[in-house]
């Protein structure tokens, strides 16, 4: 009764110490364990090294993103300048057109390797939150105004309510969720359509709702529009990635976090932010 009562203890002690990160093989000799601590001593050594190699490769991962960001950046850069300093020019009609369509792609590339390498680093864990109380009004503002050159070329009206509630998020990262929302909602409504956003406070959960009288999903289209580069099939002649609802879902979740859709073909969407508090 003694000895089982010692080795439950000793199986205890492993199996905490692999919880807590602690485990080392120095710290027991194989030779003096049972048969079962000793398998037990195996699975423990294996699942470390294995956790070793999963946070060396994503290291590695981490490194090569910040070297792609790095190496795309100056080309980028340089295109854009010698566009502009090209567009300064006394070009004809089609030299403009074509100076411009270059700058037009040039933005459409960067912004797509800068949607790629966080897409990267939230799949790979490497990108971290900062969740703590911050102010939705504070949240959808910031949000607002990034969409608000776009919205008013389309002479769109955005409305927005106000609750003076606090959820539980990284304000950078929520802000950028937020506004990919906004943005595919001033992107397919009509010129002098309107948005419109509200809050909702409950118990465990603050809303923000978006509202839009665009084009709308087809229903059997709705899950898919969150998955990596896909766009709904009435929207192929609309400029875009379909990267930006896949990130807003991954940094909403991340964060303990949902979103809720709701569309009728033709007759606009609404998009539900669930925040914690």
């Amino acid at each position: 009764m003694f000895n089982n009562k010692k080795l439950l203890d000793r199986l205890d002690q492993m199996l905490e110490d692999g919880i807590n990160g602690t485990f080392t093989e120095t710290s027991y000799d194989e030779s003096r364990l049972s048969s079962i601590e000793s398998k037990w001593y195996r699975y423990l050594t294996s699942s470390k090294l294995s956790s070793q190699k999963i946070n060396l490769e994503r290291e590695k991962i981490k490194e090569l993103v910040t070297d792609i960001s790095h190496q795309t950046k100056t080309p980028l850069t340089n295109i854009e300048l010698y566009t502009q300093l090209l567009q300064e020019q006394n070009l004809d009609e089609t030299s403009k057109f074509l100076a411009d369509e270059i700058q037009k792609q040039a933005l459409k590339l960067e912004f797509l390797i800068q949607s790629l390498i966080k897409t990267s680093r939230l799949e790979t864990g490497t990108l971290q939150f900062n969740p703590k109380s911050n102010s939705i009004n504070n949240l959808i503002a910031k949000a607002v105004d990034q969409a608000e050159k776009k919205a008013l070329k389309k002479n769109i009206t955005v409305i927005c309510g106000k609750e003076s509630t606090t959820a539980i998020f990284d304000l950078k990262w929520t802000v950028e969720a937020l506004f990919n929302i906004i943005d595919n909602a001033v992107k397919y409504t009509n010129e002098n359509g309107t948005i419109t956003i509200s809050v909702k406070s409950y118990e465990l959960f603050a809303c923000i709702s978006i509202q839009d009288n665009g084009i709308g999903i087809a229903e059997e289209e709705q899950e898919k529009i969150f998955g990596r580069f896909n766009r709904g099939s009435n929207v192929s002649e609309t400029e875009g990635t379909g990267i930006g609802l896949y990130l807003s879902r991954e940094i909403i979740e991340k964060q303990g976090g949902y979103i809720h859709l709701q569309s009728k073909l033709g007759e606009g969407s609404i998009f539900e932010i669930y925040l914690p508090k």
